[in-house]
């Protein structure tokens, strides 16, 4: 009596391995798209919430000098005067309330020359390419959205 597989059994178990292995891979893959999405999405509710303080109040939250523009130093205000409004949930004891993306990253607001931004930080580089093919040029330099730098991205807002 031999010991042992046999050749068929081998590949047999092979082929499980593999696509157990695929199976991995390409969940991973759907959970990545989904952030993806979700952090556009979770962009669009900002902008609606900001324009939606912007109708009700006349001014943009957060917006100190009254200048249109929510600087840096606002971002932490604008954030507290959304959640105030019920515009946005959030805890404003934590980064003034500033909702975090998919990736455990907070966003915030800032502004690129005269246009107000959205900025947020990311995985990595490679999410940021992804989100740009999918909702802006495919050119992380021009458009809507761009990296400001590293692996921050900015979303041009309103």
């Amino acid at each position: 009596m031999r010991k042992g597989f046999t050749l068929v059994e081998l590949s047999i178990v092979l082929v499980i391995v593999g696509l157990l292995i695929g199976g991995v891979l390409k969940g991973k893959e759907m959970i990545e798209s989904t952030k993806i999405k979700k952090v556009k999405t979770d962009i669009d509710s900002i902008v609606a919430a900001t324009y939606a303080y912007q109708d009700k109040k006349g001014v943009l939250p957060g917006d100190a000098n009254t200048n249109g523009l929510i600087e840096t130093g606002e971002s932490n205000s604008a954030w507290s005067a959304l959640i105030d409004e019920g515009l946005v949930s959030g805890d404003k004891a934590i980064q003034g309330g500033a909702k975090k993306n998919p990736f455990g990253m907070f966003y915030g607001f800032d502004v690129n020359g005269t246009i107000n931004v959205i900025t947020t930080n990311v995985v990595d580089a490679q999410i940021i390419s992804d989100l740009d093919l999918k909702f802006d040029n495919g050119d992380t330099t021009s458009g809507d959205l761009t990296i400001k730098s590293g692996t921050t991205l900015q979303w041009a807002a309103f």
